[in-house]
């Protein structure tokens, strides 16, 4: 059986929230970790699986507003592991997309720490499954393309995603943030069609999971739920504005969007 060992650090993927998604891996080392230090969008329903004994801390930032720097998470990861205590770093879906993974690891290394990486079901596959659509489809989807809304503080603005996007693939925009016309404005401006299937999915796989969809060229009018928020582009969701894939909550917003649209 898997335990955590003293002085290793388990960067650890924590799914999209649903306890019932961890590998058997990630719940193990939950169960024998001394310490985990877990993002804010880490579930409590996730939390509860660590060993009664263990110390649980939250280094989560939202909003751009951290309540601890990186840097900062950098120091107590080392300290940790240095002090002979068996880490968890938890972070929600899969650690190596979008999640500062590659901070974390170099400074592990650096450091001369030992470490571990578990993957975890990452949000766009989370999203694809609960949706009941494939992200690639023989006939209108060979591509996948992962992206993200959020960049470094450093970094200039850029949108989204520039240039046509190819008719054979579906586009993954993690943390968008909620301004969905913005998003629909860059995306036409690169040419992307404006019939293209668009589909915002809040909290992706768990029971409180909700979802708006619409083409491209009504997305903007469209409300998002709560973050977690993740953007599906692409032929493959077009079941979605057909109904012949969409829950029952998908099919009024479409309803609602194509009389907004005249359709």
């Amino acid at each position: 059986m898997t335990m955590a060992q003293k002085g290793t650090v388990y960067l650890v993927g924590a799914g999209p929230g649903d306890p019932e998604l961890l590998t058997l891996r990630a719940l193990r080392l939950l169960e024998t970790a001394d310490v985990i230090f877990h993002d804010d969008l880490v579930p409590d329903e996730v939390l509860a699986l660590a060993h009664r004994h263990a110390l649980v801390t939250s280094v989560g930032k939202r909003c751009g507003r951290p309540r601890i720097t990186q840097q900062g998470i950098h120091a107590l990861l080392i300290d940790s592991a240095q002090e002979g205590q068996s880490v968890v770093r938890l972070k929600s879906g899969d650690p190596l997309v979008f999640g500062r993974a590659g901070e974390e690891i170099a400074a592990l290394r650096a450091a001369g720490i030992p470490f571990e990486v578990v993957p975890g079901v990452t949000a766009a596959l989370a999203a694809g499954a609960s949706l009941g659509l494939p992200l690639t489809d023989r006939k209108s989807a060979s591509k996948l393309i992962f992206c993200t809304g959020h960049h470094a503080m450093s970094k200039d603005a850029t949108p989204i995603w520039s240039g046509p996007l190819p008719e054979d693939a579906t586009l993954v925009v993690y943390m968008p943030g909620r301004d969905l016309s913005r998003i629909a404005c860059e995306l036409a401006a690169a040419g992307v069609a404006k019939d293209m299937p668009c589909c915002a999915v809040s909290r992706a796989a768990t029971s409180r999971q909700s979802i708006a969809a619409s083409r491209l060229d009504g997305f903007g009018k469209l409300e998002c739920g709560p973050a977690p928020v993740l953007l599906l582009v692409g032929r493959a969701m077009g079941p979605l504005l057909t109904g012949e894939a969409a829950p029952q909550e998908v099919r009024e917003l479409v309803a609602e969007a194509a009389t907004e649209l005249g359709a």
